[in-house]
């Protein structure tokens, strides 16, 4: 930039209200007046513009244009023109900006409207936003392509930003010409928006403060990470979580001084879209996890106009490798209740006791309750919630490539309590069986017992029993440390009854060996699969030999479909990962199956 532009414009009143809410230090605005020289490179070179503006009630909507490099360049420091191929028909935005309240074509210089956009590549992560007015514009349905018009547009940029790459999933774009038709335009979403939107890794949105300023931004995270809250015939109710980002606020600041937002859902291996415009409701602390739990900031949005159609975007992606930040899921407290959701004595705490190293990845931790008769007796299958916030918190971070999943951890951790009430240890002491995986667990491993380290129980829960019908076999299928909900069973279960097929690394095999040991009846009521290359190290060699002395079925190599007899039961039982849980599933297609998985 050069040092011709004028001062960079102050914090609205609404982006003022964030930074007092979530208590932001106090810090200068650092958004550019006119073009950056990154917001005119990327212009330059990435295939996409995100582009919002408002209609004639005022409400946001935003859609995606473009498709291939080079359909927008920069001609100034002040001004842009683009060309792209856009669904004229539908697209609410080429409706707003390129046509007549009549519904005309516009050919000609018109009046200004203010607009806002964000140039992206998602390929290499990269974004910048932009904020203007329209100069001139023309849709061009002259094209030879049917249903396929060419928007001109001539843009006035005030301001610009660029963006962190948080956030941002991997995906190569492939121009694709749209061939749009019309699925609903109802605000009661279609199943074909549902899914989409179930699907969604990211969206956009634009939102607006006054007729002075207005912000496009995009929102990324797992597949799913929006959630639908409800969909009745006046509006569909959609929520997220607002991710640990820049702390600028800029998008929740609009929203504070006026709550209408557009979005567009875009269907990258389809083009379909959804385009929504809608009320938004900002949730802050308490009021965030009443809805989304595990989350401090979230946004409940309520859909009073929306457009689903297929095939309505110019451009195809590719996936690539996700962002290195996505957060686990968080769902509704209508989906899932844990007990990290429950409303728990704050007072009650685990202190760790004893830990067992059972194989280089899985370890036992016993915990002793502070306060047993506060929290009363757990059953069989069910999970304890512990937080290691105070021990692994380090504050607030921009980014933090190192550990890049910590900056939206609250170090909440459920897991399945894998001894039974009253097994040869106290009734105020439970164990979890856990494999090293992540920074809880990591920290778990590193932790002498002696040390007293102590963490708050948020609570007990689960009802995942095991409940055999009367003269019935019950099939277990257990996949890895998948076997922790049938170890705190196993003391009430008759074993003749029980089959268990489990399957899990042959590197893991001290588990087996250790649970073997505990249970000597149990490897004649068991199928094992053992994968991966023979044990090397004489420990483990030794620990696979007496697997194998103890009688237990052996098979070297993953479980399949031919494995499981159909006619044992009408009700199986599983617990592994989310990708065995997807067979096994398909396997068991007309069963009843009853299921724990790893995503609590």
């Amino acid at each position: 930039m050069t040092s011709t532009l004028r001062n960079s414009p102050p914090w609205h009143e609404g982006e003022l209200k964030m930074h007092n809410l979530l208590h932001v230090p106090p810090r200068d605005n650092p958004t550019v007046p006119a073009l950056s020289y990154n917001a005119g490179y990327l212009l330059r070179t990435a295939p996409l513009l995100a582009i919002g503006t408002t209609d004639r009630e005022g409400r946001p909507w935003t859609s995606i244009w473009g498709g291939e490099k080079g359909f927008a360049r920069p001609t100034s420091q002040t001004t842009v023109e683009l060309s792209a191929p856009v669904d004229g028909r539908h697209d609410p935005v080429a409706d707003i900006l390129l046509k007549s309240p009549g519904g005309d074509v516009i050919n000609s210089e018109r009046r200004t409207k203010l607009m806002s956009g964000l140039v992206f590549d998602l390929e290499n992560r990269r974004r910048v936003k932009l904020h203007g007015r329209t100069t001139e514009g023309s849709l061009d349905s002259n094209s030879g392509l049917d249903q396929v018009e060419l928007a001109h547009l001539t843009l006035h940029i005030d301001a610009s930003l660029g963006n962190c790459p948080k956030y941002m999933n991997k995906k190569q774009i492939i121009p694709a010409l749209p061939d749009p038709k019309p699925v609903s335009n109802s605000p009661q979403l279609p199943p074909l928006a549902v899914d989409l939107l179930n699907r969604a890794d990211c969206f956009f949105m634009s939102s607006s403060h006054g007729m002075t300023d207005m912000d496009t931004n995009i929102r990324g995270g797992s597949p799913g990470f929006v959630r639908l809250v409800s969909n009745e015939p006046h509006g569909a109710v959609f929520a997220y979580p607002e991710y640990s980002g820049n702390r600028l606020y800029q998008t929740l600041g609009n929203l504070q001084t006026d709550p209408r937002a557009g979005y567009v859902f875009p269907d990258f291996e389809t083009g379909n879209a959804l385009y929504v415009t809608g009320e938004t409701r900002i949730l802050v602390g308490k009021d965030a996890a009443r809805v989304l739990p595990r989350s401090n900031l979230a946004v409940v949005v309520t859909v009073t106009a929306a457009k689903c159609v297929e095939k309505s975007l110019a451009f195809r992606g590719v996936a690539g490798e996700p962002s290195p930040y996505n957060p686990p899921v968080r769902y509704l407290t209508t989906e899932k209740v844990s007990a990290a959701d429950m409303k728990g004595d704050s007072s009650i705490t685990a202190t760790l006791i004893r830990k067992e190293i059972l194989t280089p990845a899985i370890s036992r931790f016993r915990f002793r309750i502070s306060d047993p008769g506060k929290l009363g007796t757990w059953i069989p299958g069910q999970y304890a919630t512990l937080s290691f916030w105070d021990e692994l918190n380090i504050g607030y971070s921009h980014m933090r490539d190192d550990d890049p999943t910590s900056l939206n951890d609250d170090y909440v951790r459920t897991f399945t309590i894998s001894s039974s009430p009253g097994e040869g240890i106290s009734a105020s002491e439970f164990e979890i069986t856990a494999r090293k995986h992540g920074n809880v667990t990591g920290y778990l491993w590193g932790v002498n017992e002696r040390a007293g380290l102590e963490v708050p129980l948020k609570g007990i829960g689960g009802e995942f029993q095991l409940k055999p019908a009367a003269n019935e076999t019950l099939p277990f299928i257990a996949g890895g440390i998948g076997i922790t909900p049938v170890l705190a069973h196993l003391p009430g279960l008759e074993l003749s009854r029980l089959q268990l097929l489990w399957t899990i690394s042959i590197s893991d095999v001290g588990l087996v060996w250790d649970t073997f040991k505990r249970f000597p009846a149990l490897p004649k009521s068991t199928s094992l699969f053992l994968t991966g290359a023979d044990p090397l190290d004489e420990h483990t060699v030794r620990q696979y030999e007496a697997v194998v002395a103890s009688g237990v079925r052996v098979l070297r190599r993953r479980i399949g479909a031919g494995d499981l007899d159909l006619s044992l039961a009408d009700t199986w039982y599983f617990c592994g990962s989310p990708s065995l849980k997807s067979a096994v599933l398909e396997w068991l297609a007309g069963k009843n199956v009853v299921y724990e998985d790893f995503n609590y």
